[in-house]
């Protein structure tokens, strides 16, 4: 998984996550399910909103051909989705990803934020991803952060095998 993979090429038959596999669109499968749910405690202090905004859960389970490799649990703000195509899992997989789904709402991403942790894989995890109990996961947490500040999604978490997962870092400096 490299830093930069969230950057898109308009019009390409591509997401973040068949970068991160480096398989192509025929080759990716997405199991998915929505629904509108209120933000918990949790869940409103990663969107600094109040506790019961309206969210949309978008769950997903994301597979290189038959394989499961990550599953995740995407929030976006109700209020900013309902009623577009944005709302509709028909639409899934969306080619450019979250953040081109955005833009197609007029709401500008310009940053990423993602923090990591490891653990040991709880039941859904290990079924879900095909894995023995004795096969650590990685979980992070996401968000699409909008030009002006709001956070606009929060992916939480998402969840990757963690003996098949690399993550790849790359800092620029300009001095």
């Amino acid at each position: 998984m490299a830093a930069d993979r969230y950057r898109s090429t308009p019009g390409a038959k591509s997401t973040p996550y068949t970068r991160d596999q480096g398989i192509g669109w025929s080759e990716y499968r997405l199991d998915k399910r929505f629904e509108r749910v209120p933000a918990d405690a949790e869940l409103a202090a990663l969107f600094e909103c109040e506790i019961g905004e309206r969210l949309l859960a978008r769950h997903f389970v994301f597979y290189d051909n038959d394989q499961p490799t990550q599953m995740s649990t995407s929030y976006v703000r109700w209020s900013d989705v309902a009623g577009t195509p944005v709302a509709d899992p028909i639409n899934e997989p969306w080619p450019g990803g979250t953040r081109a789904q955005l833009a197609t709402l007029g709401i500008r991403v310009t940053a990423i934020t993602e923090s990591f942790t490891t653990a040991m894989p709880n039941e859904v995890e290990a079924a879900t991803l095909r894995i023995g109990a004795g096969v650590p996961v990685l979980r992070y947490t996401r968000k699409h952060i909008a030009d002006t500040g709001r956070v606009v999604e929060v992916a939480h978490p998402i969840v990757r095998r963690g003996d098949t997962t690399i993550v790849d870092f790359r800092i620029d400096f300009d001095d």
